[in-house]
């Protein structure tokens, strides 16, 4: 299976997503904010017809423009708090029409179903140089603004306080989520990538666990289910997106069965780390 260039590509973008995706997803969970995932997750369908429409690569096209909405629901967010879910149903229904409209034009001369379901075969040398560069990029801004993020992540207003700029890093963090979506669109599609994003994180919580442990169990989740799907993807001719999103939804459950117990509520998560009082310490 290996001898092919195609799955050797495929290979090293799943192991960089299956770490990234885990990375973003348990803040988003964590804050509420699983549906923007989704939201931009669609608005990349946009990104990736303007990349294709001005011939540059697709997935560099997705991260640009996916990074403008993901920066435009923050801004709007922070002004009309009230109204946050009708934020992402606007954003959704611009970038979904600009990608329709495009595409339905005439004006892409490519096949954009592999990006809509994800495929192997499609992702090339390039890709991955691209993927390799976003996905160091990511990581090495969480891992800079890990303490603001969480203590974003489990207060807020008490974050702000403690001096934390919440605006420059919220905003961000919408381009790291861009970056993660745009990382994962050749693999998994844009359909399924917000199942990506919060499926592993949801599993992990089941068990319980303090915050750290629960990032950790999160990655082992979605490494285990995105190489999974990976490989039976290529063993029985079908697109990673959907199998992997059918590897992913088990995975909820069984870590259900082995600590009994519905998902944490934020505060509970908090008082089972000291996560939260280190990362404050560490801002004083």
């Amino acid at each position: 299976m290996f001898e092919y260039a195609f799955m050797q590509n495929a290979f090293i973008v799943a192991i960089l997503i299956s770490i990234v995706c885990p990375l973003i997803g348990i803040f988003l969970v964590l804050r509420r904010y699983s549906m923007i995932g989704d939201a931009l997750s669609h608005a990349s369908l946009a990104g990736v017809a303007v990349g294709l429409l001005l011939d540059w690569n697709p997935v560099l096209g997705a991260f640009g423009l996916t990074s403008f909405f993901g920066i435009l629901i923050e801004v709007l967010r922070s002004r009309f708090r009230r109204y946050a879910e009708l934020i992402l149903v606007i954003i959704l229904s611009l970038s979904v029409g600009l990608a329709i409209t495009i595409i339905s034009a005439g004006l892409v001369h490519t096949n954009v179903e592999s990006f809509l379901f994800g495929s192997i075969l499609t992702v090339s040398t390039d890709d991955v140089y691209a993927v390799i560069a976003l996905s160091v990029v990511s990581m090495a801004l969480i891992a800079k603004l890990y303490p603001q993020l969480v203590m974003l992540t489990f207060d807020e207003d008490g974050a702000q306080i403690a001096g934390v700029h919440s605006k420059v890093v919220n905003y961000i963090f919408s381009v790291l989520v861009a970056a993660t979506i745009s990382v994962s669109i050749r693999i998994v599609g844009i359909l399924v990538i917000s199942s990506l994003i919060a499926l592993p994180v949801a599993a992990a919580l089941q068990l319980r666990k303090g915050f750290r442990q629960t990032l950790m169990y999160s990655i082992f989740f979605s490494f285990v289910d995105i190489l999974s799907g990976l490989f039976l993807s290529y063993y029985i001719d079908a697109a990673p997106g959907g199998v992997t999103a059918l590897t992913l939804s088990p995975s909820w459950y069984w870590s259900s069965s082995i600590k009994k117990g519905f998902i944490m509520e934020r505060k509970e998560a908090a008082v089972m780390s000291d996560t939260y009082r280190d990362c404050l310490r560490n801002m004083d």
